[in-house]
């Protein structure tokens, strides 16, 4: 079941499940589409892969499986992943 995470990990933008700003990648890794684009450069800090847009769950499952309560906040200093892949198709890398 996909987690939705409701917060930009980078900069804490409220992201709730029908955010159509809401970034992921394939380990559900959650930023802002600004982020993705101005600071990461399509590259996740955390694993190195791309972000695609998160999809929102049906309002009529939001009761049964509700959008994560907690925050994931881990701003990013350093992109270990970025000068590698930053130039390279996420389905390339």
């Amino acid at each position: 079941m996909l987690e939705i995470r409701t917060n930009c990990e980078h900069c804490k933008k409220h992201l709730p499940n029908a955010s159509s700003e809401a970034m992921i990648c394939s380990y559900e890794c959650t930023f802002c589409e600004a982020c993705v684009t101005e600071i990461l450069y399509n590259v996740c800090p955390n694993c190195g892969g791309g972000f695609e847009k998160r999809p929102s769950r049906p309002l009529k499952d939001l009761t049964e499986n509700p959008e994560r309560e907690d925050s994931v906040f881990k701003p990013v200093v350093k992109n270990i992943y970025l000068n590698k892949n930053k130039d390279i198709p996420p389905r390339e890398r």
